[in-house]
C-alpha cells in the first residue's frame, strides 16, 4: 500500500480512564478537566500530567490561593498556617510534583547531562493524577463528609435538649 491511501493512519481514540469516578463534590469544570487528564494519560502521558496541571491550579485558586504563577501558589499552599486549611504531610511532600510534571510536559526543559529534553513518563502522569485525587479528598470531599456528620450529630444532640457540638 502506498502512503497517503489511509493505511498509515493509526486510529486514535480515547481510552476509559482506569481510575475511580470523580467525587461528586468536585466542582464540574474541575473534574472535566481531570477526567480528560485520566482519558489522555494512555496516549500522551505529557497531555495528561499538563492537564492534571491545570486542575492542580484551579483548586488552589479556588480556595484563595491565588497568585502570578502555580509556583508561588504551590509556596502560599505549603507556607498556610490556619490548621483547619493546611494540607496533611502526606501530601505536602508530594503535590508540587503536580506542577513539575506539568512544566516538563509544557516546556522544553533539558536534562543538563545528556542534553535531551525530559519528557513525562507514564508513570509519573499516573502519579499526578493519584496526588490530584489526594487533593480532591481534602479540598472536597472531607468537608463535605464532615459538615454531614456534624448536622446528623447536632440534630440528635437537638432531640436531646442538648446545645450544638462545638467546632
Amino acid at each position: 500500500m502506498k502512503k497517503g491511501d489511509g493505511s498509515d493512519w493509526i486510529p486514535v481514540e480515547p481510552r476509559a480512564a482506569s481510575r475511580g469516578p470523580v467525587p461528586p463534590e468536585v466542582p464540574r469544570t474541575i473534574a472535566t478537566d481531570y477526567v480528560e487528564a485520566c482519558d489522555a494519560l494512555a496516549i500522551s502521558p505529557k497531555a495528561s500530567a499538563a492537564l492534571a496541571r491545570r486542575c492542580l491550579q484551579s483548586v488552589l485558586r479556588q480556595h484563595g490561593y491565588t497568585a502570578k504563577d502555580l509556583a508561588k501558589e504551590v509556596d502560599m499552599l505549603l507556607a498556610e498556617t490556619d490548621a483547619s486549611k493546611a494540607i496533611p504531610l502526606s501530601l505536602r511532600t508530594v503535590v508540587d510534583g503536580i506542577r513539575n510534571f506539568g512544566n516538563f510536559s509544557a516546556h522544553p526543559i533539558t536534562d543538563l547531562t545528556s542534553l535531551q529534553v525530559i519528557d513525562v513518563e507514564p508513570e509519573e502522569a499516573e502519579w499526578c493524577l493519584e496526588v490530584l485525587e489526594e487533593c480532591f479528598d481534602h479540598f472536597y470531599v472531607r468537608p463535605v463528609q464532615a459538615a454531614k456528620r456534624k448536622a446528623a450529630l447536632d440534630a440528635k444532640l437537638a432531640a436531646a435538649g442538648k446545645p450544638a457540638s462545638k467546632g
